[in-house]
């Protein structure tokens, strides 16, 4: 007999040499019937898997509460195989690449000599929904290296994938009626438990991410244990795409990108140059109240700066490749602490000056894959709302707390998100792949441990990933759950001990010695581009007045009104309104349209009768037709509306 810790903290006796599938069974066979796959001691395992020893054991479901899905990915794992057999059973000459589930569903590679066509896509959907019918056995087995690659030898990828494996390693495959495909799990019992599928999409993608390899045909679905759960889940595909910030982007003439200028470097157009600027000095404002020092530095530095800090030896790949300029080495920066503990470093400091507050509003650069980049939510070139507070180390609890409270205030106070869509996670470093990592236990040890307290003392509810610290530290994530019901995050909070002794920072104690600082990295906005995508997405492009890029259109209904229409532009450009008059010779309603479309939050209407009476007709985006206003009246309370920051 064996032991097993269940996850509520029970424990099982049970025969050594039994399956997880079985060992679910024995507990009850509605489990069985969801079971996707299991953990052993936190590794992810097949259903089939064999347990002979003691162990913790998860058993996990489609719906399983996992931050990683991975209950959720098994499920879809086995339906990718489910469309590759489908593929196979309709175009026997496509070729098999890789099939993956991802974060939303699962794709599938194929090579094939014509792209697949909707009415392909519709026959392959088909064709699958038969397979899982049929309720084939998937059944998992193992060969050695020469066997496999004869089983797969009119498989060129697989082949490929098989003979970069190391000798010895064991090369697993699944096999479902007359489909056999190479994977290392896990898997579903049999085709049945799958229930609802769809095909949501088809694109070119090159094999192995390389634009130097063949472009393969790649073929996106999901699938659901309950056709309901497909139903709700396309509906939230409908409301991503009305949602989407690059289409709202386009649509309102925010931003663009052009190949001559690249991927991920988006051009800010005026009216998205509008809303940056105005995001930047309102963080910077709220900076500056908060006794924050702001500074410019080089967005170019020598490689020496992060060989000092460690960013070259565990951050290169992430950075632009070295350029030399005459005897120098040159790299663009990927973030700005390297320059802030210089900037520190310039002068003597003593105990009695800190904390000091170092803001910059400053531009990175990131060397990310040409498919990975995403309008303004991921780009090579970005402005980071970064700041590094140097701190005593009795000062950490009360600068946390106060970087903590700055993010409640812009977030919830000002952008009213709810605090309900707020999560705090404590980012911590894995300590099985510590090469990732600067190498100091005792530094380690000391910052999460403090970071953790801190947010036990300030009594806040937090969670624990390992593997998610910076490189030079642990931090505290700010997971904001967003419209569309996915986690991101923005703002973060960061305690490192590192930086200040790699750069041998200090300041003079109270007893007339050297203290070395430590260092709170700490963004607020995250980037201003990744934050305005996240905006728009949030809004749907309804920003509130004080950051809407156009507050006020006037809409005259005939030439006989310019006159006061004019005078009306400027009387609210004085009181720092932004405004826009539509004199085009159109009729009133289609100009209405078009402000409507263009998302403003104010229309002025102005004909003969407001021409008399000095009045403006006010039209809102959020109350619809308000009627006559006198203009000093709504010249008030629209200043009024911007300086409070009015939702």
């Amino acid at each position: 007999m064996i032991k097993l810790e269940l996850k509520d903290g029970s424990v099982k006796e049970v025969e050594s040499g039994k399956s997880i599938y079985e060992i679910a069974q024995g507990i009850s066979e509605g489990l069985a019937r969801v079971a996707t796959c299991g953990k052993i001691n936190g590794e992810v395992k097949d259903l089939r898997t064999i347990i002979n020893e003691d162990c913790k054991l998860e058993i996990l479901t489609f719906d399983s509460e996992d931050d990683d899905k991975e209950g959720k990915k098994a499920y879809w794992h086995t339906t990718s195989h489910i469309m590759a057999q489908a593929i196979k059973r309709l175009f026997p000459e496509a070729k098999l690449a890789i099939g993956p589930a991802i974060d939303e569903g699962f794709y599938y590679d194929f090579d094939v000599e014509v792209p697949f066509s909707e009415e392909d896509k519709a026959k392959i959907e088909e064709e699958m929904k038969k397979i899982i019918k049929e309720d084939l056995p998937i059944e998992r087995f193992n060969l050695p290296k020469a066997e496999a690659l004869e089983l797969m030898k009119d498989e060129p990828y697989k082949q490929e994938l098989i003979n970069d494996l190391a000798e010895g390693e064991e090369i697993s495959f699944y096999k479902q009626g007359d489909f056999t495909d190479l994977c290392a799990g896990p898997h579903l019992m049999s085709t049945g438990k799958v229930k609802a599928v769809k095909i949501l999409s088809s694109s070119g993608a090159y094999w192995r991410g390389s634009e130097k390899n063949k472009m393969l045909q790649r073929i996106y679905a999901i699938s659901f244990p309950k056709a309901s759960q497909l139903e709700e889940h396309l509906q939230l595909l409908e409301e991503a795409k009305e949602r989407d910030h690059r289409k709202i982007g386009k649509d309102l003439k925010l931003f663009m990108t052009h190949k001559l200028v690249g991927a991920g470097l988006p051009l800010y157009l005026p009216k998205g140059a509008t809303i940056r600027r105005t995001l930047e000095r309102y963080i910077q404002d709220k900076e500056l109240a908060l006794g924050y020092w702001h500074v410019y530095t080089p967005s170019l530095a020598n490689v020496d700066l992060y060989k000092t800090s460690g960013h070259w030896d565990h951050y290169k790949d992430d950075m632009f490749p070295m350029m030399k300029m005459d005897e120098e080495e040159l790299v663009l920066r990927p973030m700005n602490c390297p320059h802030h503990m210089l900037v520190y470093k310039n002068e003597l400091h003593s105990y009695r000056d800190l904390p000091i507050k170092i803001g910059e509003l400053a531009h990175d650069f990131r060397y990310e894959n040409s498919g990975a980049v995403c309008g303004l939510e991921r780009v090579r070139q970005m402005c980071q709302n970064d700041a590094h507070l140097f701190v005593r180390p009795d000062q950490i609890k009360e600068e946390v707390g106060k970087v903590l409270n700055l993010i409640k205030e812009v977030y919830q106070k000002d952008f009213g998100f709810s605090p309900d869509a707020f999560k705090y996670r404590l980012s911590l470093r894995d300590k099985d792949n510590i090469e990732k990592y600067i190498d100091n236990d005792e530094m380690w040890e000391t910052a999460e441990s403090q970071l953790r307290a801190i947010l036990k003392e300030l009594n806040i509810e937090f969670y624990e990933a390992k593997g998610e610290a910076a490189f030079y530290g642990p931090k505290i994530d700010i997971q904001i759950k967003t419209a569309l019901n996915h986690d991101v995050t923005i703002p973060t909070c960061q305690l490192d001990f590192a930086l200040p002794e790699r750069f041998d920072l200090s300041y003079i104690g109270e007893d007339g010695e050297k203290h070395r600082p430590v260092v709170i990295h700490r963004a607020i906005l995250g980037t201003s581009d990744r934050f305005m995508s996240f905006l728009l997405e949030e809004t749907k492009g309804n920003l509130p007045t004080w950051l809407a890029p156009v507050q006020v259109k006037i809409l005259n209904i005939t030439d006989n009104q310019l006159e006061y229409a004019n005078e009306v532009a400027d009387i609210l450009r004085k009181h720092k309104v932004r405004v826009e008059l539509d004199d085009r010779n159109e009729k009133i309603g289609y100009k209405i349209r078009e402000a409507q479309l263009e998302k403003v939050p104010y229309m002025l209407v102005i004909g003969d009768k407001e021409v008399q009476s000095k009045t403006v007709g006010v039209r809102s985006r959020k109350d619809g037709d308000v009627g006559a206003v006198a203009l000093d009246e709504f010249v008030k309370n629209i200043v009024e509306e911007i300086e409070t920051l009015a939702k």
